[in-house]
């Protein structure tokens, strides 16, 4: 990658929706995340994008001469374009056009750190590169998709360049979805191992740069089993992709499984909506959704829709949710206020913090049950076990054994109701 700083101007459709000037923000924010400059800014209010060029004739020899006058390396579009539609404005204007789904699979593709996020990110590349696959192209998708140029050497007499590179895309497509299925399998059993531990799980969910991981990281740093385990926290739209999960031992001996997952966007791109299903599958298997939202930003209603809906079209759904309005430092707001199960808080404060534990235990250990055991001296393990893993209340040693007053899960009430007192 060249050191220095490429610029861009981003352009954009105003089709009479409400969400644009929003949009147009995010997509700077998106092209900054991305390291590059946004020198430029056009936008054209139409009722439908041209078929062949996005903006009107008029409006593309504007964006001719502004590229020419930034001196700029590419033009970044708000929305995803047609093939056809990318090829023309790159005749036009003589400059490399991105469409929004290709800025965002780009970003992805620099972050991914995990073997399953580069997978997921390969995979969904290769699904938007297979319709834009056209002649001129062949050698670069080839070198994008890693085929050496000595394939191609013994291809059928009427075979074009153009039929191969989709041959190879659509065998590199098919290899990933296999790998990604090993890999799922292996987490699912992972997962299930948990379940059969009856740890809830909680996870946090929102809009990219709402501050799950500073949540995350002051709730590892306090309760966490290894509070060395901290996550990356930086002011950049998908700073991170990979779902960690971290296990919480609170002082009364409750656990939990906490996951801060990959934040959201507006129009979040299908293919990577699809390819980070797995990815998401902590958060659709959570008892218990936090939803993080930055309470500073003007946008803040949106970003909750967007993430409402978007955790709904990965199958998130009927899952209880809590709402979490972070940074209300930043407005000097009182806080922690909490209405419900709704917490206005700023997540580097410990009073906000104390907050939401309490309204995250409310809601995970519901199951929970006190009762009293009375267990023989000779079963020592039971009582190791119950000082271990449940909140043990009071201890008394009486002469048919020792009595336990504990407050633990309905399923261990259940393991040991051989030794309950009223039972």
């Amino acid at each position: 990658m060249d050191t220095e700083q490429q610029t861009a101007v981003i352009i954009g459709l105003n089709l009479d929706n409400e969400q644009f000037e929003y949009s147009m923000t995010e997509l700077a924010a998106l092209a900054e995340a991305n390291n590059l400059e946004v020198v430029a800014r056009l936008v054209q209010k139409l009722d439908h994008p041209d078929k062949a060029t996005y903006f009107g004739k008029g409006k593309v020899e504007e964006l001719k001469m502004t590229v020419l006058d930034k001196d700029a390396d590419m033009v970044i579009v708000n929305d995803e374009l047609s093939p056809s539609q990318i090829r023309n404005l790159e005749k036009q204007t003589e400059t490399k056009i991105i469409d929004r789904t290709g800025l965002i699979l780009e970003i992805f593709a620099n972050r991914a750190r995990t073997h399953e996020a580069k997978l997921q990110v390969q995979l969904a590349k290769l699904q938007y590169q297979l319709p834009r696959l056209h002649t001129s192209a062949s050698q670069r998708l080839d070198q994008q998709t890693g085929s050496g140029g000595g394939g191609f050497t013994n291809r059928g007499s009427g075979e074009s360049q153009l039929e191969l590179n989709r041959r190879v895309i659509e065998k590199d497509i098919s290899h990933i979805k296999q790998e990604l299925k090993d890999i799922q399998k292996s987490d699912l059993t992972q997962r299930k191992q948990r379940d059969g531990k009856n740890i809830p799980t909680v996870a946090l969910v929102g809009y990219t740069n709402a501050g799950k991981s500073t949540i995350m990281n002051q709730l590892v740093n306090r309760y966490g089993e290894n509070q060395e385990k901290q996550v990356m926290v930086k002011n950049m739209l998908f700073a991170t992709l990979d779902t960690s999960v971290r296990k919480l031992i609170f002082d009364d001996n409750k656990t939990m499984l906490l996951s801060d997952t990959v934040g959201f966007v507006s129009k979040l791109p299908h293919q990577l909506v699809k390819a980070f299903r797995s990815t998401l599958a902590e958060a659709a298997n959570a008892d218990l959704l936090v939803q993080v939202v930055d309470e500073a930003d003007e946008n803040k209603e949106l970003m909750m829709k967007t993430t409402e809906q978007t955790l709904k079209e990965i199958g998130v759904e009927n899952i209880p949710m809590i709402t979490v309005f972070n940074k209300a430092d930043i407005l000097d707001e009182p806080r922690p206020q909490r209405a419900g199960d709704n917490l206005i808080m700023a997540a580097l404060e410990e009073d906000s913090i104390d907050e939401l534990v309490q309204i995250i235990r409310e809601n995970s250990y519901k199951d929970y049950v006190t009762e009293e055991f009375l267990i023989p001296f000779d079963k020592g393990d039971i009582v190791n076990y119950l000082n271990t893993k449940a909140n043990v209340l009071s201890t008394e040693y009486v002469a048919e054994g020792t009595k336990v007053k504990a407050e633990l899960t309905a399923v261990d009430s259940e393991r040991f109701k051989q030794y309950l007192i009223n039972n």
